[in-house]
């Protein structure tokens, strides 16, 4: 095993409930923002890595998004008959990622800027990382409140506090997931046993980027879209 990076983890098994009467008949990474699916302007990131697979969780209508990533050769994991969240999601889907670090990838935003994953991949240092996380000053944020996720540290460690808020976008070990006896939980969880040790990093994001998850972040996200 190496410690770089080869595989794609995109989170698309979540209810979308944020996005009301929208996502009544089709999952969130389906909805339409200035013509293209979600899913498919977080596909636009990953093709610049040419990774040796990516996969896409599934939960919530997921007949149609097997349908429509089919074509571009995406490996599903169905979490049935209950949602995983994203810590044992990612656990579930780790048969079809391998035992290498992953990039994980959320569905519902959008970036203007350097590709976030790219930007990872170049930072990645498994010496002194066990998770690299995309992470955007609050200014650099459009339809998110609240004051972020994680506070900037020494060296690009990050810990729990103001400033900035958490793109969506990482690299991130995989063997620590093993120590969760639950079999639905957070990334977060992980995450903080990263923190005790050190070993939990972020990049400030150079660029914009927006939440789309409720039904005004697809004006907004058209808007940053037009805005390059």
């Amino acid at each position: 095993m190496t410690q770089d990076p080869y595989a794609v983890m995109l989170f698309a098994a979540g209810f979308g409930t944020r996005m009301g009467d929208l996502t009544k008949d089709r999952p969130k990474p389906l909805i339409q923002v200035a013509g293209r699916a979600l899913i498919d302007h977080a596909l636009n990131l990953v093709d610049d890595l040419r990774p040796d697979c990516v996969v896409a969780n599934l939960h919530y209508l997921p007949d149609q998004l097997e349908a429509h990533l089919t074509p571009r050769d995406v490996l599903f994991s169905k979490e049935q008959p209950e949602i995983l969240e994203t810590g044992g999601g990612l656990r579930a889907a780790l048969p079809l990622l391998g035992s290498n670090p992953v990039f994980t990838l959320n569905t519902d935003a959008i970036w203007s800027g350097p590709n976030p994953l790219t930007l990872l991949r170049d930072a990645w240092d498994p010496t002194r990382m066990d998770a690299l996380l995309m992470c955007v000053p609050t200014a650099q944020t459009i339809g998110h409140g609240g004051p972020g996720d994680f506070t900037a540290g020494a060296e690009g460690r990050i810990s729990r506090g103001p400033g900035l808020v958490y793109g969506g976008a990482q690299i991130v070990k995989t063997e620590g997931l093993n120590a969760f006896p639950e079999k639905v939980f957070s990334l977060n969880l992980l995450w903080d046993q990263m923190q005790k040790q050190d070993r939990l990093y972020a990049l400030s994001y150079p660029g914009r980027w927006c939440d789309v998850g409720r039904p005004e972040g697809i004006a907004l996200a058209e808007g940053l879209i037009a805005d390059v």
